[in-house]
Formats: C-alpha cells, structure tokens, sequence
C-alpha cells in the first residue's frame, strides 16, 4: 500500500487497527472520530484531527489517502461505507495482522479486519468490512456475509453460513454446517450446533435462543 491511511473511529477497533497498519510500516495519517473530546488528541502518536463526515479530510480519500472504518457499531459503520463509497468512490482498504494465515483459495473482499493469530481456511468467504479478532479460525469452506463480527477464539466450522450483520461472541463454537441468521447474535462462549433464525439471540452449550 503505498499511500498512508485514515482511520474512521479511535476505538479500541481503531487502535487495534492502528497496531496492524504499523506493524507493516504503512503510515496512518491520521485518526477522525466524531467524539469532540477526542479531536486534537493523540492516540499512540497519531492525532485525532476531527469528525468522520469533515469534508476537509474526506477529499483525501482516494488521491492522497486511503480509508479504514473502524467502527463496532454496524449501523454507523455502514453509514460511513455509504459515505466513502457515494462520495470518495472508493472501498475501505483491508487491516490484516501480520500473523494471520489466510488460505490462497480463501476469498477476501474490501474493509476487513483480521487480527492476529486468526486462520482462514481454503475456500472460505470474507467479503467487506467483517471483523475477525485474534486467534479465530474460519475453517474450509464457511461462508460469511459482510459486516459480520467474530469474537478473539472462536472457531467457525467448516460450511459455516453467517449472514450479514451477525455477531458472534469471544470463545464460541459454531459446528460444521450450522447457518447464522442475519443480525443474530451469539453469547461468548456459546456451543452452536444448530440453525440459528435472523435476529435471534442465543446461549450456552448447547446454544439456546433467550426468550
């Protein structure tokens, strides 16, 4: 990557980010964040310099800069995808850790994270701005939607469909096969060794929907 990076959001999201960036001497040229208390702040030698939506910065994106949205909250991280891609013209670059293995015959899309220690099996599918925390496996074949969440641990079996919006927790298990409905969430933890519906929330082990 040869032009610098702008992270969108000063999170531990961003920090981490941040970390991954560095490790492999590509320049972070700034952090936004429409926290006010933040602007003008430095994170880890890098300044917040101001909001997410200031033209000022965005009009870098994409001739000087590249972008990076660090953002937990799906809704707002999709609000600025929206934003670069309808204004900027252009995708999030990917953050991925150098200790991460990812298969040659995975698919990787624009805007995800995949921190360290994290595997990603032949045949898998990582389209756009999914968060893959530390020493996650995403084993042969699993198929994730975007803006999928995985939590630092957890093992993705293989065959695996987790739709778009998805949450799933630290230390979960998720058995060969088993589909994730859209926006559901799974508890830290968690056994999964069946369907999932949209929107459900389930946990323990084996999971179990909260009603």
């Amino acid at each position: 990557m040869e032009n610098p990076v702008i992270i969108f959001g000063a999170s531990g999201l961003g920090k981490a980010a941040l970390d991954i960036f560095t490790s492999k001497d590509i320049v972070v040229y700034c952090f936004l964040d429409d926290n006010e208390e933040l602007h003008n702040t430095e994170i880890n030698d890098i300044t917040v310099l101001g909001s997410m939506k200031d033209d000022g910065f965005l009009k870098y994106i994409g001739k000087k800069c590249e972008a990076f949205v660090a953002l937990d909250d799906p809704a707002s991280k999709k609000d600025i995808v929206g934003l670069l891609n309808l204004r900027r013209k252009v995708m999030p670059v990917n953050a991925i850790h150098n200790s991460a293995i990812i298969s040659q015959h995975a698919f990787l899309g624009y805007g995800n994270l995949v921190n360290a220690g994290a595997v990603v099996g032949s045949g898998a599918k990582l389209p756009n701005h999914c968060v893959i925390h530390s020493n996650v496996t995403i084993d042969y074949e699993a198929d994730l939607e975007d803006y999928v969440q995985v939590g630092a641990g957890s093992i993705i079996g293989s065959k695996v469909k987790i739709e778009s919006g998805a949450m799933i927790g630290a230390g979960v298990t998720i058995s060969q096969g088993v589909k994730i409905g859209r926006n559901a969430q799974v508890a830290p933890g968690s056994v999964v060794m069946q369907n999932v519906d949209a929107n459900d929330i389930v946990i323990g082990n084996p999971a179990r929907s909260i009603e």
